[in-house]
């Protein structure tokens, strides 16, 4: 089940590295070898976490590359969600399930 309005990843970055860890955005940017614009456009939420971006994260904040990435899909699938009703797709019937596709090509 989907988080109602879930937070945009850069703003759990910015209570972590800004507020929680007292550092400038420029401080912050240098830690985490970025530019001060890239990690602008993520704490405002301009732009996404990337898997790279993911790896730094979890280097600097000794957490997992999964939990960003993860946080930044919910967020993702949050916002597409809201535009279920607006979207005119019909539906594909074929003889297999993508879950056992999946599941066949993962075994």
């Amino acid at each position: 089940m989907l988080m109602h309005n879930p937070p945009h990843p850069g703003l759990v970055v910015k209570r972590a590295l800004i507020e929680g860890a007292g550092l400038s955005v420029i401080k912050a940017a240098e830690t985490l070898g970025i530019g001060r614009v890239t990690l602008s456009k993520l704490l405002n939420g301009k732009a996404g976490i990337s898997a790279e971006m993911a790896v730094r994260l979890s280097m600097a904040l000794s957490t997992s590359s999964e939990m960003w990435l993860n946080m930044q899909a919910m967020y993702d699938l949050w916002r597409a969600e809201k535009k279920r009703k607006t979207l005119t797709i019909r539906p594909i019937h074929i003889s297999s399930t993508i879950e056992e596709e999946a599941i066949t090509a993962t075994a």
